[in-house]
């Protein structure tokens, strides 16, 4: 059926109870639910809201007093729409927001259950989900917070109703967030629990990347996010013992990380903050980097060596001319050295970036040195590789626990893009250029249905293949679900083992 249309002409039913009622709790769960993960095509489609939301009546669909509450986010409260888009052409990009399209991405292909097991932790719901925050930001520009749910239906519901243009993820609370205006005693309402995250955006890379500024990207610039999540990555594995790192394209022009291990998700503001602090380069302007180098920058280096021989030397080429030639110069500590640089440079101003990089030894060794020794200028040049190529992180993001993320697979309104899943086992071959964007699936969905009825496939066979899997959202959804289980896995493990040991003590006399 055409994507514009809902597979339902049923009439429009009221809003559920967790999502018209201002400071609501969240609906008591029903004995019986199922213990087993269920797919999303066995949750019924929601029908639109009947709450006008350009009306501004807001209070009959959510409860959004803020409280002036000091609690972060990755989202303004108004949308900037100023930014250019990333690739799409720009007669597309109103469709992104459009409310059919929106209506048709969340009952269609959004996986919720996916989703609601990675945050529940289990497949029966329990506090990790029931007590967790949303953040809707709505078509008004509207930014709503403390939104929780009871289940996974009705999140798939309240997102069906109200289309919002995307949504965050916050933290787990002492208690569900809709009920934190029924707090007397204070400090009870709390953060208790979140994934440790970590944000990394190009337009911190515009200082050195040449081919693009601001939020556009190409394939030679996204090879800086590559290099960060191989650093990053393997810090958070080997150094800290995470297993369970999830890296997400953001949509746009950068990628977000989620450690969803139980020791991550319960750290403190401390320990995140102290993960934050070891991730991120420090540098002296006048002493550069502390000698000898620590472990994980010892390592960083053997990983973004060959990205700094190709892609900041030779594709970025980042001091061809003059002027960039003197941000080079200014980085090296050695008066007589540089000196010596530049007239060389002047003589021969078409010199490229990796001629220039070989000219520093080239020119030192013919005894144009002052104040640095030949070491002093092997740790020089480390340092200047590690300035062009380690991760810059918004180290602020993972500090605080109760800081907000934008969720996996939720649609970037400039771009259309899906924020999907990337596999750090085949890094090298994501194109977020190539990720598909919302109206591109709904389309898939329409091409692959007329085929079956072309077909004359049979209900039965068609009934079994979900609309995700008639895209090219499906391999994303797949690793997604992959991780989730082994996540799932770990936890049951985890709580079996403690459960032996609790019956283990009881037994002792």
């Amino acid at each position: 059926m055409p994507h514009a249309v809902s597979p339902t002409s049923s009439p429009p039913e009221p809003v559920m109870d967790d999502t018209v009622m201002s400071n609501a709790p969240a609906q008591p769960l029903e004995d019986g639910v199922p213990s087993e993960p269920l797919s999303d095509a066995a949750m019924p489609d929601a029908e639109p809201s009947i709450v006008d939301t350009d009306s501004g009546k807001l209070e009959d669909i959510f409860d959004d007093d803020s409280d002036n509450d000091d609690f972060s986010s990755s989202v303004p409260t108004t949308v900037d729409s100023s930014q250019p888009a990333l690739a799409p052409a720009a007669q597309e990009k109103s469709a992104f927001t459009d409310l059919s399209v929106l209506k048709q991405f969340y009952q269609r292909l959004l996986p919720f259950r996916a989703i609601f097991q990675w945050l529940n932790h289990s497949a029966s719901p329990c506090a990790d989900f029931q007590h967790r925050e949303f953040a809707f930001t709505l078509q008004s520009d509207v930014y709503v917070r403390y939104q929780s749910f009871a289940s996974a239906d009705l999140f798939r519901k309240a997102c069906v109703n109200t289309t919002p243009l995307r949504f965050e993820i916050g933290p787990q609370y002492t208690i569900n967030p809709r009920d934190r205006k029924t707090v007397l005693k204070a400090g009870s309402f709390r953060p208790v629990m979140k994934e440790l995250v970590f944000d990394i955006d190009m337009t911190d890379y515009d200082p050195i990347r040449t081919c693009c500024s601001g939020a556009k990207i190409c394939h030679k610039c996204w090879q800086f996010i590559n290099m960060a999540i191989k650093v990053v990555d393997v810090a958070l594995r080997e150094d800290f013992g995470f297993q369970h790192v999830l890296w997400v394209y953001s949509g746009r022009r950068g990628a977000h990380a989620w450690v969803s291990d139980k020791r991550a998700r319960t750290m403190d503001d401390a320990k995140r903050r102290a993960i934050a602090n070891y991730l991120v380069l420090k540098q002296d302007k006048q002493k550069g980097i502390r000698r000898p180098l620590h472990p994980h920058l010892d390592r960083s280096l053997e990983l973004l060596n060959p990205h700094f021989t190709k892609d900041v030397l030779s594709v970025q080429d980042p001091w061809a001319t003059a002027e960039q030639a003197s941000k080079l110069l200014d980085l090296i500590p050695d008066q007589v050295l540089t000196t010596a640089l530049q007239k060389k440079w002047d003589s021969a101003p078409n010199r490229s970036s990796a001629q220039k990089w070989a000219d520093i030894d080239t020119v030192a060794e013919n005894g144009n040195l002052s104040t640095m020794n030949p070491r002093q200028l092997v740790d020089t040049k480390q340092d200047i590789r590690l300035e062009y190529t380690y991760p810059r992180l918004d180290a602020e993001v993972s500090k605080k626990l109760n800081h907000l993320l934008k969720s996996p697979f939720v649609i970037h309104p400039g771009t259309g893009r899906v924020c999907v899943p990337i596999d750090v086992r085949r890094l090298e071959d994501f194109d977020p250029l190539a990720v598909p964007t919302v109206t591109q699936l709904l389309q898939e969905i329409d091409i692959w249905d007329a085929e079956a009825r072309r077909k004359e496939m049979g209900e039965d066979e068609k009934s079994k293949v979900e609309d995700w899997q008639k895209t090219g959202l499906k391999p994303y959804v797949e690793y997604f679900r992959g991780y989730v289980a082994a996540l799932l896995k770990d936890e049951s493990r985890v709580k079996r083992e403690r459960d032996e040991e609790a019956g283990a003590e009881s037994m002792e006399f």
